[in-house]
C-alpha cells in the first residue's frame, strides 16, 4: 500500500512541476479522466500540461485514502488545488477517485480518474 501512496505523491510532484515526462510514465495509455460532463484522454492530459494551458501551482493535501488488492489500486484525495487554465487563475477544493494498476514493467499507473469540486 505504501508504494501506491509513493506513486501517488509522485503524482502531485509531477502535476506541481508540469513534468510531462513524469506524468507520461505514471498515467496508463488508456486513461479516462472525468470531470463534470469532460471526459479526457492521456493525450488530453499531457497536451494540456505540455503547452502550460493548465498549470497547477499549489496542492494542499487534507486527505489521502488507499487501498489496494493485488494489483489493482484505488487513491481518495480530498484537498486545495490552485493553478490557472488557459491564463485564467482557479482555487478550488477538489475530491479526486483515482484507479491505478500495477504492472512489473510500468510499476503503479492511473487507468481512470473521477474529479469533482467540494463544498
Amino acid at each position: 500500500m505504501e508504494d501506491l501512496r509513493n506513486a501517488e505523491r509522485r503524482l502531485q510532484a509531477a502535476q506541481l512541476a508540469g513534468d510531462v515526462e513524469a506524468l507520461d510514465r505514471l498515467l496508463d495509455d488508456r486513461l479516462i479522466f472525468t470531470f463534470g460532463a469532460n471526459v479526457q484522454t492521456k493525450a488530453d492530459d499531457l497536451e494540456l500540461h505540455r503547452t502550460r494551458t493548465q498549470v497547477v501551482r499549489r496542492l494542499v493535501e487534507e486527505d489521502l485514502t488507499v487501498l489496494t488488492d493485488g494489483r489493482a489500486g484505488v487513491t481518495w484525495f480530498l484537498g486545495t488545488v490552485e493553478g490557472s487554465v488557459s491564463g485564467t487563475p482557479f482555487t478550488a477544493r477538489m475530491r479526486y477517485t483515482r484507479t491505478w494498476l500495477h504492472d512489473d514493467e510500468h510499476g503503479w499507473r492511473i487507468i481512470a480518474v473521477h474529479a469533482g469540486m467540494v463544498e
